[in-house]
């Protein structure tokens, strides 16, 4: 298990608002008994670690390409957005949020088999114990898109994938069946949107709250390069590693021989050079043109 790693330098003291919280890319500030506000920092993570140096510019990044997503999918499912009038000293990578009551679940949409469902694959034949054909390999497109749950990790922790039963006694069948359906009804339809502009959409997560009425809300971020995995439609092919939009790069140079980082020894990885943050942060910038069609 890897040390707890917490981000390197402290959050930023905002007027007007208590810092309740920080996970491993993005920093909470409670404003009022409703309202939050929630900052994304340039901060990246991998192997369970927050890295050094941050990537100039990802904060804005995440936010604008999750607040473009909660646009396009608002007529599927609320979400947790209240205003973009936030604190000069945050604008562009912050926003004003409801105060939910978070559910403890990572609902994870995948149409393509990878990273640790692949991994579940080769082992049991099965990801979060559904069933799936022989033969697939690595970047398979699955016959129907899957909801494979995963608990939520503590900084420093592994998220681990479960089934769905056992999701339910987390959380309550009513809220699962209501989770799942959500779940593979936005993986669809960002999945058939990206693919209109030359990206697959492997896998996602979506987290969800609650308002104290019971309504389930969408939160958090959704559809960024830290939540999904992006792959080039056109370079798609079964069978290898994909090239990808995501932080691929960044995992791939810390398990690389350059590096040299044991990723076994439990100690923090060294710094990034300064060609693989280039390249992460030109890797974001270009997802975030190529599927909102603005230009950063």
């Amino acid at each position: 298990m890897a040390a707890p790693s917490v981000p390197p330098t402290a959050p930023p003291e905002i007027s007007g608002a208590q810092h309740i919280h920080s996970g491993k890319v993005r920093d909470l500030y409670l404003l009022d008994d409703s309202r939050l506000l929630m900052v994304a920092s340039d901060r990246i993570s991998a192997y369970d670690f927050v890295l050094t140096p941050d990537i100039p510019d990802k904060g804005e990044i995440l936010t604008r390409l999750s607040l473009w997503w909660f646009d396009q999918l608002e007529h599927l499912v609320e979400n947790h957005v209240l205003s973009m009038d936030v604190p000069e000293s945050v604008v562009g990578r912050a926003v004003i949020c409801e105060r939910l009551a978070m559910i403890p679940v990572e609902c994870v949409g995948r149409g393509y088999l990878t990273g640790s469902g692949l991994a579940d694959y080769r082992a049991t034949g099965r990801v979060c114990g559904i069933e799936l054909p022989d033969g697939l390999v690595d970047g398979s497109r699955l016959g129907e898109p899957i909801f494979t749950p995963a608990t939520k990790a503590e900084l420093g922790e592994h998220d681990e994938n479960v089934t769905y039963e056992l999701m339910a006694e987390t959380v309550g069948k009513d809220v699962a069946a209501e989770l799942h359906t959500l779940t593979l009804a936005l993986y669809r339809l960002a999945e058939d949107l990206a693919r209109q502009r030359g990206i697959i959409v492997a896998d996602t997560k979506f987290e969800f709250g609650r308002r104290p009425d019971g309504t389930i809300v969408l939160a958090d971020e959704v559809l960024t390069p830290d939540s999904s995995r992006f792959w080039p439609a056109d370079k798609w092919e079964p069978g290898r590693a994909q090239t990808s939009y995501d932080k691929q790069i960044v995992r791939d140079w810390l398990t690389s021989a350059e590096s040299g980082w044991n990723r076994a020894s439990g100690k923090a990885p060294p710094g990034l050079p300064d060609r693989i943050v280039e390249q992460t942060r030109a890797t974001y910038v270009e997802a975030y043109e190529r599927l909102t069609g603005e230009r950063f």
